[in-house]
């Protein structure tokens, strides 16, 4: 008996969430994956998955390529304005019975009126223009559903890591391994605020049960949904959990979110920081279980940040270092030393 495979377009497809949905979906034998990328980690690819080369931004290039093609799912993972979600409409209009765009959660209401959020929970960020281009995406994306019946599924992810790199809410624009370098060298390291509040870490292979769990899903067109973990923690269990796995003893030193963003506009802290981690949040995943019967993340923290920590310490290329940040770190330390011996 001949079985026709199910379609599937990504564009990405080996990031830090994407990679996990395109390992998960290769072991699904309704599904054909084809991932459009320019090829830079084509190694990575299961087997299975079939590659187009072609640069997204070449429109006339990419329709060209997708000729005669038709895909149950399309994913853009690397939409992060208006105008290539735009871009994406005109391509894909009427070839793709459901277009799945990865917004963020950071969307979600600065200050929120409610700390337990909900695909409900107004959109609005004054702190991150990130946010913001993410919140113009969905607005053109669901007047195009309004309008015209476009089939679009909004994604909303909040912190999700992968075993590359250690997911922190403080470090430098190289990534957080200077963080882990400093606490295996028993240096104090930086927490925003003081530590207690709430945040929420997503492990990808978790978060690929339920994006994968939506393609498809006729209950998913017209809607957005948020993919998490539904464990919480504070600043401070994620810091000592990641010293712990490191076999050291943390050293914290907490500093107002707002002395970080003024101290770093480098860092972007601001948008990173207000904009996001520095408020407590509890996302409340009901609507994506109603969907997805067999989303229930198994990976906690504790487990996930083991996987991260062995995989970075085994792989040299993962260890960059960032001389400039910890050296920035050293200063606003002193600084605030000083500070305190002034007053």
């Amino acid at each position: 008996m001949i079985t026709l495979k199910k379609e599937a377009l990504f564009i990405g497809g080996t990031g830090t969430i994407s990679m996990a949905i395109t390992e998960l979906l290769a072991t699904r034998p309704e599904w054909h994956l084809t991932v459009l990328n320019r090829g830079s980690r084509k190694a990575e690819l299961p087997e299975g998955v079939s590659e187009l080369n072609v640069d997204i931004n070449d429109e006339d290039a990419v329709r060209k390529a997708l000729s005669g093609k038709h895909f149950e799912t399309v994913c853009d993972f690397i939409g992060f304005v208006p105008a290539q979600v735009e871009r994406d409409y005109r391509l894909f209009k009427g070839i793709t019975n459901q277009y799945m765009y990865i917004s963020s959660a950071s969307a979600y209401n600065k200050l929120p009126a409610d700390y337990r959020i909900t695909e409900g929970t107004t959109l609005a960020n004054p702190y991150w223009e990130y946010s913001r281009n993410k919140i113009a995406c969905e607005e053109f994306l669901l007047k195009k559903y309004r309008e015209e019946g476009y089939p679009v599924t909004i994604i909303r992810p909040s912190h999700t890591y992968d075993k590359r790199a250690v997911p922190l809410g403080v470090h430098g624009s190289k990534g957080s391994y200077s963080v882990l370098k400093r606490m295996m060298e028993g240096k104090p390291v930086i927490i925003h605020g003081d530590g207690t509040s709430l945040w929420t870490m997503t492990y990808n292979e978790d978060f690929a049960v339920g994006f994968v769990g939506l393609m498809g899903n006729p209950h998913a067109i017209g809607e957005a949904f948020q993919i998490t973990c539904d464990e919480t923690l504070t600043w401070n269990q994620i810091y000592q959990t990641v010293a712990k796995t490191l076999g050291v003893t943390l050293k914290p030193y907490y500093v107002a979110s707002e002395f970080l963003a003024a101290a770093g506009p480098q860092y972007d802290f601001t948008g990173s920081l207000i904009g996001d981690k520095s408020n407590s949040v509890v996302f409340d995943n009901t609507k994506l279980k109603r969907a997805v019967p067999e989303f229930c993340p198994k990976i906690h923290f504790e487990e996930g940040i083991r996987r991260t920590i062995t995989y970075v310490l085994a792989h040299p290329k993962l260890q960059v270092e960032d001389p400039e940040f910890d050296a920035w770190t050293d200063r606003v330390i002193a600084a605030l030393e000083a500070a305190k011996k002034s007053v």
